[in-house]
């Protein structure tokens, strides 16, 4: 099995998962279950959704095509390039 996905929360985990499944790829998310021992455990990097070796290449174009790999938009500044705006 190959980390196809690394989730930050159960939501993204799961909906990677059934975009791997729609695509007809097998997906498992592993560290479901560490979720309620979060006083023990780091906070983040315990969600990772696992796909078998030969179809981590195939899983990227579905996870990609889904838009799950596409980077974070900043919810307060969006598009907006100067870092130096703020909110009023």
């Amino acid at each position: 099995m190959q980390v196809a996905y690394r989730a930050n929360n159960l939501f993204d985990a799961h909906l990677a998962r059934h975009a791997l499944e729609d695509a007809g790829i097998p997906a498992f998310v592993f560290g479901e279950s560490l979720l309620g021992a979060g006083g023990e455990l780091p906070l983040f990097g315990v969600l990772r959704v696992c796909v078998p070796d030969v179809a981590l290449p195939q899983a990227r174009d579905a996870l990609a095509a889904a838009g799950l790999l596409d980077p974070p938009v900043d919810p307060i500044f969006g598009e907006f390039a100067d870092p130096g705006l703020s909110p009023a």
